[in-house]
């Protein structure tokens, strides 16, 4: 497969983060370990926005240390996200279009959930081994090209 250049890989990642509904959400604590979980997610053209029960294992890194790792699409046309999550509260338009976006409204479940806003620093994405040499696509925030 030939590679792509930088503007079809812009392309094919916003499309991906703009179509796809879950990603896997890769969490971290001293005491605790690394920890991975599928999430639903909604993005807005700048973040991501996903729920998590507040007691999860998830939810106590973020809340301890924002730093995440986010994964979208299989191993040959994958979608890495390091970024910064924050606790957010959400206002009823925002979890309508959370819940209209993933199938999923946590806000009527008796468990309660947290709501986190992830800016992503980083963006990296290649299908093969002919893409690693260009697959970071955002660099401290900033979208290259």
């Amino acid at each position: 497969m030939t590679a792509r250049d930088l503007a079809q890989r812009l392309r094919d990642t916003r499309a991906k983060l703009e179509h796809d509904v879950d990603l896997w959400v890769a969490t971290s604590s001293p005491d605790g370990g690394p920890h991975l979980v599928p999430l639903s997610y909604r993005w807005d053209g700048a973040a991501f926005l996903v729920s998590t029960p507040r007691a999860s294992v998830t939810s106590r890194n973020l809340l301890a240390d924002g730093r995440v790792r986010l994964s979208l699409g299989p191993t040959r046309d994958v979608v890495i996200v390091d970024g910064i999550a924050e606790p957010v509260g959400i206002d009823s338009e925002t979890g309508d279009e959370f819940a209209a976006r993933t199938g999923f409204d946590p806000r009527g479940l008796e468990t309660p959930y947290q709501y986190f806003l992830v800016r992503p620093r980083r963006i990296q994405a290649w299908r093969e081994e002919n893409e690693l040499a260009g697959r970071t696509l955002m660099r401290d925030g900033r979208w290259l090209g």
